[in-house]
């Protein structure tokens, strides 16, 4: 029973990370940039939840509403952030060299970071917005916290939602096609200004979400908030194959896994090294699979 109380608990990290690697999928295979700013989605989602200030015990703000307006209202707002930080800092260098573009991304990043902490400080505040989410469920010997079960269901819905875009709307299928070769797609029509634009809003809304769960799991606001899960989800995108989304949201399901039963089952004295295995578990899939589990096939004709 403890082996499936660690899938339950895998499961929902995973949704997380699955999230955030979708979100750097959908700016990468397009791009082929990788944001490094999409922490900073993160961490700006979680602080639009409280008025700026500086108590240790912030003024609700979004985080006062109900559950279903407070997700609108924080996604809204940080795909907004998303946009901005495409059309002022990413578009004008579009045909730059990629090392150009991921100095840009860093450079982003840290402004974002810094304009975080000069509306609220970077003093770490406490917060519970889960509207008695966190109450644990009892299920015979299984455990099991309402936020993880609202995280699995975000997550359901959302890849649900994307897929259905994806496959069935006109946007969707350019943006496909974008990610597959975006110099073809642009001589037969497509707009590369907005599917790069909707690809950047995306990427915000599921940063949003992200922002929004993880807020709700562990009741804090902290300055680093979405470095951890970017790290790990630019692993899962490693794993699953840069440029896939498929095979993002795979990796972001492998890594949630091997870190949860990493902490569950090595000995008391190695789980502070947890992190050091799923390294080691990166550098293995890289070895045997260099392109990743779901390569597409920008990545094939490059190797």
């Amino acid at each position: 029973m403890y082996f499936v109380q660690t899938v339950l608990d895998a499961l929902a990290l995973g949704s997380l990370y699955a999230l955030v690697a979708l979100a750097i999928g959908f700016v990468f295979g397009i791009m082929r940039l990788v944001n490094f700013a999409q922490g900073d989605y993160i961490t700006i989602g979680a602080y639009a939840l409280i008025v700026p200030g500086t108590a240790a015990a912030p003024t609700l703000l979004f985080g006062a509403l109900p559950i279903p307006l407070m997700m609108l209202a924080v996604v809204a707002t940080v795909a907004i952030v998303a946009l901005m930080t495409e059309r002022l800092a990413f578009r004008p260098m579009r045909r730059a060299n990629p090392t150009t573009l991921l100095v840009s991304s860093f450079a982003v990043s840290y402004f974002l970071q810094h304009l975080v902490m000069l509306v609220y400080t970077s003093r770490p505040k406490s917060l519970d917005i889960s509207h008695g989410l966190n109450t644990v469920l009892n299920f015979g010997p299984l455990r099991v916290q309402g936020t993880q079960i609202f995280s699995l269901g975000v997550c359901t819905v959302l890849l649900t939602a994307l897929l259905a875009f994806l496959r069935l709307t006109p946007m969707g299928i350019q943006m496909r096609a974008a990610a597959e070769n975006v110099q073809v797609a642009r001589l037969v029509g497509v707009r590369a200004n907005r599917v790069i634009a909707i690809a950047f809003a995306i990427s915000g809304v599921l940063s949003g979400a992200v922002s929004l769960l993880f807020v709700m799991q562990t009741g804090t606001l902290d300055i680093r908030l979405g470095t951890l899960p970017v790290i790990y989800a630019f692993f899962a995108t490693v794993i699953g194959g840069m440029g896939s989304l498929a095979g993002a949201v795979l990796g972001g399901f492998i890594v949630g896994f091997f870190g949860v039963f990493l902490q569950a089952y090595l000995p008391a004295d190695l789980r502070p090294f947890r992190d050091a295995g799923v390294f080691i578990l990166v550098i293995v899939m890289l070895l045997a699979k260099p392109n990743g589990l779901i390569p597409n096939s920008t990545n094939r004709e490059r190797v």
